[in-house]
């Protein structure tokens, strides 16, 4: 009977603070988990935060090759979950003959693109208390077409760029654009050289969105805002070949695949 006991009793204080996950763990995916409040969470032995009712969040990048290792700790009892990542396969576009000045910017550019990058990484970076990404997101766009998506590569005459990591919707110029989330604003700039009028978001742990190539921007840096709320307008700003709006997800500066949000296959 003592056996019995101290059985049970080991049972309850390895599984009692274990945690849950939804979406699913493949290459680009956004993960939310849940556990125990006051529990600790470590995801590949770095510390993320844990909200008040148990939520975390993390992301797994496109060309991530193992598994992702979720430490969970609670009153110094530690538990290691494993899981797997799922490979997936990405669309890949070879195109020869194009002029130089369409495949590489010009040099007298780089520092200016550097310079934007640098605003970009560093709205990436913030690690607020916001709890917003604990919500559904929307689709910001109505009626549009998906034109471009996640993990796919061009190759210009024979030079591997950089993959595309949002998610595209074609709409006629004008077309108003929502907010996928609440959050805070932590970039609007209307002429970034690769992105033209960008937005960022912050919706609270590591967790941003990026809006590109838009014509109007509506809110201000600093600005709250609430998911549905019309921030924007669709363009074809910066390095666009047509009206359409480019979504970005990140995890800091983790870049996700912003359809395993939005419910689109």
């Amino acid at each position: 009977m003592r056996i019995f006991v101290v059985l049970i009793f080991l049972f309850i204080t390895t599984s009692s603070f274990a945690a849950t996950f939804e979406g699913k763990f493949i290459q680009g995916s956004f993960i939310l988990g849940k556990t125990e409040p006051g529990s600790q969470i470590f995801i590949d032995n770095k510390k993320v935060k844990v909200t008040s009712e148990g939520f975390f969040v993390f992301g797994l990048g496109r060309d991530r090759k193992y598994d992702v290792v979720i430490t969970v700790n609670k009153d110094g009892n530690k538990q290691k979950i494993v899981k797997k990542v799922q490979k997936r396969e990405y669309n890949i576009q070879r195109i020869e003959g194009l002029e130089e000045k369409k495949v590489t910017p010009p040099e007298e550019v780089y520092e200016r693109i550097k310079r934007e990058n640098k605003w970009i990484g560093e709205a990436r970076a913030i690690d607020s208390n916001l709890t917003f990404f604990t919500k559904k997101f929307i689709v910001p766009v109505e009626n549009a077409i998906i034109s471009g998506v996640y993990g796919s590569q061009r190759i210009l005459n024979g030079k591997p760029k950089w993959p595309h990591y949002g998610l595209d919707f074609a709409a006629d110029e004008g077309t108003k654009i929502k907010a996928m989330l609440d959050g805070t604003v932590t970039m609007a700039e209307p002429d970034l050289f690769y992105t033209g009028g960008t937005l960022i978001f912050d919706h609270g742990h590591g967790i941003s969105t990026l809006y590109m190539h838009m014509k109007k921007i509506l809110v201000k840096k600093g600005q709250k805002v609430k998911q549905g709320d019309v921030i924007g307008t669709v363009g074809s700003t910066g390095r666009a070949t047509g009206a359409h709006l480019d979504v970005r997800l990140n995890w800091f500066q983790t870049r996700l695949d912003p359809a395993t949000v939005l419910d689109i296959k």
